[in-house]
């Protein structure tokens, strides 16, 4: 990485932070826009999981008494047999079951061609001029990441009306992908492979994400303080600046710790405005050098302390007042959850707070929720951050850890809000994006932005912002006390 520590950080990035002009342009878009076709497809509700569940117990048995064998080859049978009778199940799943009944929201009832421009000749041979014919999502993304396609249209306005041209079945890829490289990561999380992914991710360019962020380089969830109002990208981020820093209660002297700081822009924020002593932990070489600028230039290098390491590696001969980790945990695998919950207690003092800001998924999935996560989100843009999860998977995870929830928060609308922002900041640096990462990598940003906006706005994915301490019968609760308004009416006696 070039060294431009000398450089002043508006300086270099300045030219891509359009937040300013865009907010100007789009005052009178709402704060978070409407669904045109709010479609629910089919999923858990419909998914006959006792059926899939007797295939895969009963199926393998079947082999072994037609062959007159003893019972006792089950077990074999079951190895052999289970897994492809589970993956063709769901593979076919995907296929029959039909979409919810929607008597009240009416499609337009277009054609594929419509809304895309088939380039590739087998996709125009498939698809050309077939009324009523639906592309898998998955196969549809992956012909625009290679230009095999084109929208029509802008990318978030054509998804708007997805369920009128595309299905949400498997395919042959998704699938392999899914067995051959999601269930295997997801079981091992070692520190080299999240190494590998955070560095591949995240060192990728600073300018990349410059292009969408602005100039708060945050990474994670705003908030809207009004929603009849328009508010910029900027304004939300220093809401939830502002939000974390009251529900924390940072103070003069305050040893912080923030857990995946990014750009390490909150630890900065409450060094300078609250005059905390923070840590920030991140495994990418390119946010610790753009951390070190940025503090500096707000004069709390003495204040931030730059950690490039696992958090696993965090030293354990330090306890932190406040901890903090915006939406970091994802990436530490369901299977280490707790392990890093637990983790965070022992480097928490008795009387201290843990803010949890954590993405999080809905329990009754449909076939859409899957093709987000599996064709996009892990495959290309969050690869190994298998803990979001249900708010109750999370919450049972913190109390088994010894934590006390004191506050939760929904958030997933803000996040549309968030998501449609960074959309528009993105699409005014396309250009530009082309010449610095290519245009494979711009079109999936493309998609991860439009696609990310809707699925937060109607709850397939969403976020939890969780205030906690330990629970200890000594903790003082009375401190985190809030008056609860009421009203002042009243019932005759």
């Amino acid at each position: 990485m070039v060294n431009l520590s000398g450089v002043p950080i508006a300086s270099e990035f300045g030219r891509f932070w359009q937040t300013e002009r865009i907010a100007r342009e789009t005052t009178k878009r709402m704060s978070v826009p409407k669904a045109l076709y709010p479609v629910h497809g089919a999923g858990s509700k419909q998914f006959p999981s006792f059926a899939l569940w007797s295939a895969v117990v009963l199926g393998p048995a079947i082999p072994v008494l037609a062959l007159g064998f003893s019972l006792v080859w089950y077990p074999l049978a079951l190895l052999i047999f289970g897994f492809p009778i589970f993956s063709v199940f769901i593979y076919s799943s995907s296929f029959w079951l039909a979409p919810d009944p929607q008597h009240d929201i009416k499609l337009p009832g277009l054609p594929l061609e419509h809304y895309v421009e088939l380039r590739d000749p087998a996709l125009k041979e498939k698809y050309g001029g077939k009324k009523g014919v639906k592309m898998p999502m998955d196969e549809l993304l992956h012909a625009y990441y290679d230009q095999k396609l084109d929208f029509k249209m802008d990318v978030l306005q054509a998804l708007e009306h997805r369920y009128d041209f595309c299905s949400f079945s498997f395919t042959p890829a998704l699938f392999t992908y899914f067995f051959s490289q999601w269930v295997p990561e997801t079981l091992w999380h070692t520190k080299a492979q999240d190494e590998d992914q955070v560095r591949e991710h995240y060192d990728r360019s600073d300018r990349m994400y410059a292009a969408f962020l602005g100039p708060r380089m945050v990474y994670t969830s705003g908030l809207v303080s009004d929603p009849s109002k328009r508010e910029s990208l900027e304004q939300m981020q220093d809401n939830k600046l502002a939000y974390v820093s009251e529900r924390m209660q940072f103070k003069e002297g305050d040893r912080h710790l923030d857990i995946g700081a990014g750009w390490f822009t909150l630890a900065i924020h409450a060094a300078k405005f609250h005059g905390t002593h923070s840590t920030g932990v991140t495994l990418s070489e390119n946010q610790v050098a753009f951390g070190k600028r940025r503090a500096a230039e707000n004069g709390v290098a003495e204040r931030v302390n730059f950690l490039r390491m696992d958090y696993r590696d965090i030293p354990k001969g330090q306890k932190f007042d406040k901890i903090t980790c915006l939406e970091m945990a994802e990436h530490v695998g369901v299977l280490n959850f707790g392990k890093f919950l637990n983790q965070a207690s022992d480097l928490l003092e008795d009387d201290g707070l843990f803010f949890l800001q954590i993405a999080g998924l809905r329990r009754r999935w449909t076939f859409e929720c899957l093709s987000w996560g599996l064709s996009l989100m892990s495959r290309y843009v969050f690869p190994g951050a298998d803990a979001s999860c249900p708010l109750g998977w999370v919450v049972n995870q913190l109390e088994c850890a010894g934590f006390e929830i004191r506050e939760v928060q929904t958030i997933g609308v803000h996040y549309s809000a968030t998501i449609d922002r960074w959309y528009l900041n993105w699409q005014s640096n396309r250009e530009a994006m082309v010449e610095e990462i290519g245009e494979r990598w711009v079109r999936i940003w493309d998609v991860f932005l439009a696609w990310s906006t809707i699925i937060a706005r109607q709850g397939s994915a969403t976020c939890y912002q969780i205030l906690a301490h330990k629970n200890l019968n000594k903790f003082d609760r009375v401190k985190l006390m809030r008056g609860i308004p009421t009203t002042n009416n009243t019932l005759n006696a």
